[in-house]
């Protein structure tokens, strides 16, 4: 089963093997991180069924996952940092003036002056929070490289999805190379 990237919204990652019977750890990216259990078959990002909980056990952040597909220890571990994917279609549609990280990706980056400063590249989080991958207009930055920006209400106070922007009042402080 092939599907579209856009069709999918990660929901967690792969952490590798938990010891040799056969068993993975996750880690879930959702709001509520026991509803990752609740999805179904978790994805590979072209779609593949790389995941369907069995059973699972909790630990400090993760969960220890008996799949329903059966991996030796060296396969799980060759997985490790895997995005999980579920189809965007089985989730829950965000409430108002809620979203998924994943459609922050393609908006227009604007100041709050209304001009436009680029795009959104990518979501990450390395373990300290979101940071917004942010591809600039050229003549923006000096280097013309992606900026990270912190995903927090001081540096992006508004996200308007629906009007295709976030607008970021800090960019000029993150793009700053002079060390």
């Amino acid at each position: 089963m092939t599907q579209n990237r856009n069709d999918l919204v990660a929901v967690a990652v792969l952490l590798g093997a938990h010891g040799v019977r056969g068993d993975c750890r996750i880690k879930s990216f959702t709001e509520r991180p026991d509803s990752v259990l609740e999805f179904g078959p978790l994805r590979g990002e072209g779609g593949e069924v790389l995941v369907t909980p069995k059973t699972a056990r909790t630990t400090k952040d993760q969960y220890i996952i008996t799949p329903a597909e059966p991996r030796q220890k060296e396969d799980w571990d060759a997985l490790k940092g895997t995005l999980l994917y579920v189809p965007r279609a089985d989730l829950p549609e965000p409430e108002a003036d809620d979203f998924y990280i994943e459609d922050l990706v393609g908006l227009d980056v604007v100041a709050p002056s209304g001009d436009r400063l680029g795009r959104v590249k990518a979501v990450h989080n390395f373990g300290a929070g979101d940071l917004l991958e942010i591809v600039p207009e050229a003549g923006v930055t000096a280097s013309g490289k992606s900026v990270m920006v912190p995903f927090t209400l001081l540096d992006v106070p508004e996200v308007d999805v629906s009007g295709g922007r976030v607008e970021v009042a800090t960019l000029h402080v993150w793009a700053d190379e002079s060390g």
